[in-house]
């Protein structure tokens, strides 16, 4: 006679089911009753703020500890928050700090995130991640943000991000210049500015610095192109997209004359927005193949002048576990790699390492394709991944964010797939318009009557927001993807063979599982990090002689005479295994462990037990 059924356990309602039965005594009634169970269970269900689970589709979390959104952008008031939030949300995950104060003041937030429960955190493969270099480029530093959430989030649900936590250490710096960054999301600006940092710059020599900027005409936030009407003007209005400004054939009489974007002559020297925030480019600011303003231009005073860059720097050098790194820029779809400098080449086998990884990419990317920087885009002196790579030792990628592909899922170079007419039909047909200032009259200081009108600072460089989260989540597995083929060290295993005269034989396979080499090519040729060691040890131990070999058979074996007891190796290349051999004295158990900087640390001992 008891009544049990799902809705009585959470809510103690069998009491009511019973006294709701003493006067029921048919089938009819009991269905009653449950049904009576059911509707009052649901109502405290609801009253006590219960919900039913979520239906997940695949991919990021439905239900996230920290709610986000995907569809927007973050100033840094908006990401400083989110990322304190997931700091207090996932302690033993990652950790929030500073590295310092940007010239304006602003946090240069890093937060790292790795398993602190699983190994020690130096001792782990690390991966380098950053975005808005050039704070107009505001999608990267989302992608940045959308990374880290993932990471946090997808740990304990899904196997891969898990294991990337446990195994490896990611460092994020999201915002590069957060000062231009939040100048460029609230002041006017266009869609490309402001590139450059805060710092003010005399860009046209006059004694003055920063005089000279835009001028919002209308006062909407959008510094758009100003008009004339002129019947000698060479310019007019497209017959299917009015909004659209293009040039009047030879023969054909004009409409317009384009007077550049919004501003007026704010210094009185006959030119219009000549000296803007600015004008310096932090990507241009780095110690490797660095060129003076007069050669490459950006280039601020000297290899690291800018606070920003400097603390980035500082930071990687400190932590020589780096061994991959992505930054975050815009706009093409293109995935990059060094070098920037025409002529100069890098080792083969590690372009052979970048083919790989890059060639991946463009299957992850659609619409994306890969090439060097200076080859494939332009010629760059002092960038920030050719230090990562020169002069680190890391492999590094910069991925331009975002390609017109996405508009109508053309392919890039064929069709319209990059001209103003596609811009023009998305922004009539998927964006209603909202991607234009209509052109409308204002009054000009200097010139008069004038017309505005034109793309807003919210599009073109950036996606809108309905293609932003697929931009960050390719973007992002693209980056997990370079981080899952970090080096990663094993000791696979370890034999024991007895010799004569008390003498031991001790072999050990050790391997790096993944594609990456436990040092790049430059890295050994330059010596930027420390070889690899690999140690062995037992009780009473006297090591006669250590030899390594590169095939089990030991068919040409190299001994190391000093120090066997630590033998180095330059790099264990990726998806290969070296082979070292101990003559020894001494009583077992041994164990063999292998040190890399940027591979990791592994240990076995002689019974084939990991070291605990």
């Amino acid at each position: 006679h008891r009544l049990q059924h799902p809705a009585c356990a959470p809510f103690q309602l069998h009491h009511l089911g019973l006294v709701f039965l003493q006067s029921a005594f048919d089938v009819v009634a009991i269905h009653a009753a449950l049904g009576l169970l059911h509707f009052v269970g649901g109502v405290l269900n609801l009253a006590n703020g219960a919900e039913k689970p979520i239906y997940q589709p695949v991919g990021a979390p439905a239900d996230p500890r920290v709610p986000a959104q995907w569809n927007r952008y973050h100033d840094h008031a908006a990401a400083t928050e989110l990322l304190k939030q997931l700091a207090q949300t996932f302690p033993d995950l990652c950790r929030l700090e500073s590295l310092g104060l940007s010239h304006g003041k602003r946090e240069m937030w890093l937060l790292s995130i790795t398993n602190s429960r699983v190994g020690k955190e130096l001792e782990k493969p690390a991966f380098w991640i950053d975005g808005g270099i050039h704070a107009n480029e505001i999608q990267g530093p989302e992608v940045a943000l959308y990374t880290a959430w993932y990471l946090l989030e997808s740990h304990g649900r899904q196997e891969f991000p898990t294991k990337l936590v446990n195994e490896r250490v990611f460092y994020l710096v999201p915002m590069m210049s957060p000062d231009s960054r939040d100048a460029h999301m609230h002041e006017p600006n266009t869609t490309h500015s402001p590139r450059a940092g805060q710092q003010p710059n005399d860009d046209d020599r006059d004694g003055l610095v920063d005089e000279d900027k835009p001028d919002d005409l209308d006062g909407d936030g959008h510094i758009t192109q100003m008009r004339i009407r002129d019947p000698h003007g060479r310019w007019k209005s497209h017959s299917k997209y009015p909004q659209w400004m293009i040039p009047c054939e030879p023969d054909e009489k004009g409409q317009y004359s384009l007077l550049g974007m919004e501003g007026f002559d704010n210094d009185g020297d006959g030119l219009v927005n000549e000296d803007a925030d600015g004008s310096y480019d932090p990507n241009r600011n780095w110690p490797w193949g660095w060129q003076p303003h007069g050669i490459q231009y950006g280039a601020h005073h000297y290899p690291l002048s800018l606070a920003e860059d400097r603390m980035v720097a500082d930071f990687v050098m400190a932590h020589a576990n780096i061994a991959g790194c992505q930054t975050y820029h815009n706009f093409g779809g293109i995935i990059l790699r060094g070098p920037g400098e025409k002529g100069v080449t890098w080792d083969s086998a590690d372009v052979a390492v970048y083919n790989t990884i890059g060639r991946v990419g463009e299957v992850m990317l659609p619409g994306y394709h890969y090439t060097d920087i200076a080859n494939g885009l332009y010629p760059v002196f002092g960038g920030e991944v050719d230090w990562f790579y020169a002069m680190q030792g890391i492999y590094a990628f910069t991925n331009e964010l975002f390609t017109p592909f996405n508009y109508f899922r053309q392919k890039p170079g064929g069709g319209d797939a990059d001209t103003g007419e596609t811009h023009e039909r998305f922004n009539k047909y998927l964006l209603f318009g909202e991607g234009s200032v209509p052109w409308h009259e204002v009054d000009h200081p200097q010139f008069g009557k004038v017309e505005v009108g034109g793309f807003k600072k919210t599009w073109l460089r950036q996606p809108p927001s309905f293609l932003l989260e697929e931009e960050c989540h390719r973007n992002m597995a693209f980056t997990l993807y370079h981080a899952d083929q970090m080096p990663q060290v094993a000791v696979d295993a370890v034999k024991v063979e007895p010799l004569l005269g008390g003498l031991t034989q001790i072999t050990a396979t050790i391997s790096n599982k993944k594609l990456t080499p436990t040092r790049a090519a430059v890295d050994v040729k330059h010596g930027i990090s420390p070889p690899d060691r690999i140690t062995l040890s037992g009780s009473n131990l006297q090591i006669i002689a250590g030899l390594t070999a590169n095939n089990m058979l030991f068919d040409k074996p190299v001994e190391q005479k000093r120090k066997p007891s630590e033998i180095r190796v330059p790099t264990i290349r990726g998806m290969h295994a070296i082979y070292v051999r101990w003559i020894v004295q001494g009583n077992g158990p041994f164990q063999v462990a292998v040190h890399s900087t940027k591979g990791g640390v592994a240990t076995l001992t002689s019974e084939g037990q990991p070291k605990p």
